[in-house]
This record gives structure tokens, sequence and C-alpha cells, in this order.
């Protein structure tokens, strides 16, 4: 693509809490990949230039490589919504170079905006943008994919794996160490990295749907994963785990138990037994032996969740945890379908804890009490040190700025 690209956060971008509290929101993941990622491989843009909230633009810079953070180059450019799940027939929508704004509905998939346009935006930089920052150009409709919830992510997760699988055209390469007797179904839709190792007893079912194992990662004897699924790079999957379709699992986890549909997003344990299903986790996150989380009602009714102050809808019968970054369980912790954790929290106690827990909380079905953001602090460099990184100045803004948000109202105190 000519020109510079811009991934931009708009107004909703904060529906994707607490996920989004520590990131901006085309940084989660969904198949293979971030949402940044896709977008882009689809345009492949000379120059790129993120824009996000301004309390997330020092740790964006952290990760953004050569890309400008809440600036803009010089000149005309496209705009792409951060929520927009990218795929190829996104890119020959967008006529690059001709001043259009692509909506769908009532929100902008994107906007190609010329130079005097964009210095205009330019002000708005670490501000989410709304429709009306775009007004004046001529509207486009069309088709897109836009996450509006973290359930989005889940549920659009195994069929993004399928999808960048058959990108790749990896399809049948083992380059890592293979065991004896390890099974291999559907052998053309499997890949295994380099450094990577199957321990005896391991089954890869692909038939329904590919097994990418990533450079480095483990796993261990006797473990069954069944595609589509994803395990990201020097991850573990520990012995006898049960891995099933619709799993994505980042970098540098430990992964043990039950596991369908869900994403964990990177340096995080599941390691022990219990059960989770169509769940994210963040970053971080430790869930003790025997945590378990429902994925649907006894009435099989849609699953309702908390997101803000909004209780929401979710149109769907399946829907399991959302847990924020440095947020743990303590052992045979139970989650109820739709609950949701905020970021550096710690639960525990019998019985099921409330549906939407509030940053930097901790305590069970007993109660909760905020927690010491000075103490939370030390667990949190403890934890990191374990895998050879540093909590940095700018996360520890972050980490500040959330502690000090008002406390979202809980609207349901029960667990039902």
């Amino acid at each position: 693509m000519d020109g510079w690209l811009c991934i931009f956060e708009d107004d909703r971008a904060e529906n994707l809490n607490p996920l989004a509290l520590t990131r901006p929101a085309y940084e989660l993941r969904c198949g293979m990949s971030s949402l940044r990622e896709k977008i882009v491989r689809v345009f492949a843009p000379n120059k790129l230039a993120l824009h996000c909230r301004s309390y997330l633009a020092d740790v964006e810079k952290e990760v953004a490589g050569d890309a400008q953070v809440n600036s803009l180059p010089a000149g005309a450019g496209l705009f792409v919504n951060g929520r927009v799940l990218a795929r190829p027939e996104l890119a020959k929508a967008v006529q690059a170079g001709k001043p259009a704004v692509y909506v769908q509905g009532d929100e902008v998939v994107a906007a190609w905006v010329p130079e005097d346009k964009a210095q205009a935006l330019a002000g708005k930089m670490g501000q989410p943008l709304t429709r009306e920052d775009f007004a004046g150009l001529p509207e486009v409709e069309v088709e897109a994919t836009l996450i509006h919830y973290p359930w989005d992510l889940v549920h659009h997760n195994g069929e993004e794996i399928e999808r960048e699988f058959a990108e790749r055209g990896q399809g049948g390469q083992i380059l890592g160490k293979i065991y004896p007797d390890v099974t291999l179904l559907a052998k053309e839709n499997i890949f295994v990295g380099e450094g990577a190792k199957l321990w005896p007893g391991v089954i890869i079912d692909a038939e329904s749907g590919p097994v990418y194992i990533a450079e480095g990662a483990k796993i261990m004897a006797n473990a069954v994963i069944e595609g589509p699924t994803y395990i990201g790079p020097k991850s573990a999957i520990k012995v006898g785990a049960k891995i099933y379709e619709g799993t994505a699992i980042g970098e540098v986890c430990k992964v043990g138990g039950e596991v369908e549909e869900s994403i964990v997003h990177s340096y995080s344990n599941k390691q022990h037994e219990g059960f989770l299903g169509h769940a994210y986790l963040g970053m971080w996150v430790n869930l003790g032996a025997d945590t378990n989380n429902s994925d649907l009602k006894n009435n099989y009714a849609n699953v309702k969740v908390q997101i803000n102050e909004t209780l929401v809808d979710s149109g769907s019968l399946f829907v399991g945890l959302f847990m924020g970054d440095h947020s743990k369980s303590g052992i045979n912790t139970m989650f109820n379908t739709g609950t949701v954790v905020g970021v550096a929290c710690n639960v525990y106690g019998a019985g099921f804890p409330p549906r939407f827990i509030p940053s930097f909380h901790w305590g069970g079905p007993g109660g909760m009490i905020k927690y010491d953001f000075e103490k939370t602090l030390e667990t949190a460099r403890r934890v990191m040190a374990r895998r050879d990184k540093e909590l940095t100045e700018a996360q520890i803004a972050v980490l500040r700025h959330i502690y000090e948000l008002p406390v979202p109202k809980v609207l349901d105190k029960s667990a039902k």
C-alpha cells in the first residue's frame, strides 16, 4: 500500500475491558496473531502509526518497533479501526488514495484521509476517535468483522486459526523432535516448528482443523490436541492435557487440564487439572489447581456479562471467563458463566465469587476488598522475574492509572 497506515482506537474500544485496560484493543489476540498483526499483513503499509488512549502510549512504544505512537507521518493516509478482524477482502474494498470513510452501520471501519484532514486528526492523538471525527468524507458501506466484546475474540478464534494456517502454507512441515509413539492424524494439517518437542503418547488430531505448534513449544507425554488449535512459541502443554478445538495459546504459557475454545494471551499459566472454556486470559495470569469455569448456563439461556457498568446480553449460550492481566485464582476456585475479573485480582475461597470483580480486588464469595498497590507491584515483579522479564516504569504507570480509576459499580453481586 502506498502511503501510511494508522491503526486507531475508537470510542468503543473500552467495551473490550478488562483485557483492553492494559493494552490497546488492537493488541488483543484472535487466532494465531493479534488484531494489529492482521491489519498490517492485509494492508502492507510503507509506514505504520499506532493511535491509542494516552495512558497506554508509553507501554505501547515498548512493543511498537518502528511504528509511530500517537503521531502521524506527513501527507495523506489510511486509518483502520483497531477492532477490525482484517481479512484480504477488506483491502480490496478500501480504495487507497481516494478520500472516503468506510463504514458498517454506525461504525467506522476505515478511512482514507487527505493531508489536511490528517493534520486535524493529529490533534486528537491520545483520544478515542469517533465517527464524527471523519465527518465530511464521502461514506462507503463495506462488509467487515468488528470485534465488539471479549467473547467475539473467542467465537472467531477457531476460524481465524484455520484461515491463518492456510495463509502460511506450512501444513505438513514437522521441523521439531517427535518421539516414538506420537500419533499425528491428518499430518498435512499439522505444523511443528523448530525446537519443538512432542513426547511419547501425544496425539495431535488435525482431522477437523489444523494444529500449529510454534518453535520451542513442548507437548508433554499423553497430551491430546484437537484442531483448530495454535500453541505459541516456548509454551508447554502439560502431561495428559486435553486441548480441544478453537484454542489459541500465546508464547511462554504452561497449560494443563481441559481447555476448549479459549485464548491464553501469553506468559500465563493454567498448569493443573480443571476446565477452561470459552474464555480469554490476559498476561501474567495464574489459575490455581482445579480452577474451573462454567461456560453454559443450566437453563441454556443467553449469557449476560457485565462490561464496565453495563450488563450486556452476549447473544450466545457459550460464554466463559474473562480475566485481566496479573490476576490469579486460588486452588478449587469456581467461576460462573460470563465472569469478568479485572486487572491484578486474587480470587479464592469456597463457592462462586461474584460474576464481576473490579481490578485490584482480592477475596471471593465471602467478600472482596481493594488490595494495596505497592504490594501488587511487589508480586508482579516476582512473577515476571521468573520469566526473565522486568516490570517497566511504563507498565507501572498503566497499572497505577487503572488503580486510580473509579471502581465500577457491581450490577449483580450474586453468582447466578
